[in-house]
């Protein structure tokens, strides 16, 4: 299996308009795509508000759901729109993906790419790429963005009116150490981008 990671420092900054540009860019790789949600105290990380990705089953504390439909405007159904064969919305308490690690293993188990939307699944594998989304005039840094920045083989930037991160505790000379590919919308992807993933992944150019 091939892995693909496209995390983030906050909500609602283009991680997953990335993560879909990035599939519908390469259809011919064959994506599995898996958006990964984790919440605590009942409340959804993603929306910041009770919603249905908790689960309240004690003795099933993750639930993991097949996306069939494209219209729907969620996060999963832009990922399958964008072209992936398949897509999972993974959903479990905040600290506990490791519960639903052996079902994800054996459910991947065979699939050449996968994509995650998911900063927390670096505790758990090591990918070909793992790109963090930056959008500098978003103050908000995830825990789980903080812990694995030194992990990101590159930063994807959608542009904004701020051309420098001023985060506290956060290096800046650290982040332009690595390779910065600033994208816009609508498309937030570049070609330089796709060649970087390509090499990654160790696939020639379709």
């Amino acid at each position: 299996m091939k892995a693909v990671v496209v995390g983030g420092h906050s909500r609602n900054i283009g991680k997953t308009s990335v993560a879909a540009s990035i599939i519908a860019a390469t259809p011919e790789l064959g994506w599995t795509a898996l958006k990964i949600t984790q919440y605590g105290h009942h409340i959804c990380s993603t929306s910041g508000h009770t919603c249905g990705c908790v689960v309240e089953d004690p003795d099933h504390p993750f639930a993991v759901t097949r996306e069939l439909e494209t219209g729907t405007g969620t996060d999963t159904a832009r990922l399958l729109q964008a072209g992936a064969r398949e897509v999972y919305w993974v959903r479990t308490r905040s600290g506990d993906l490791e519960l639903a690690m052996p079902s994800l293993r054996q459910l991947l188990a065979g699939r050449e790419c996968v994509l995650f939307e998911s900063n927390s699944i670096l505790r758990f594998l090591q990918p070909e790429v793992y790109l963090s989304v930056l959008q500098y005039d978003v103050g908000d840094f995830k825990l789980s963005s903080r812990l694995y920045l030194d992990r990101a083989d590159a930063f994807v930037i959608p542009l904004s009116e701020q051309d420098a991160p001023g985060w506290p505790g956060i290096d800046a000379a650290a982040i332009r150490q690595k390779p910065l590919f600033a994208v816009r919308p609508p498309s937030f992807v570049s070609e330089e981008l796709l060649s970087f993933v390509r090499d990654k992944l160790r696939v020639p150019a379709a």
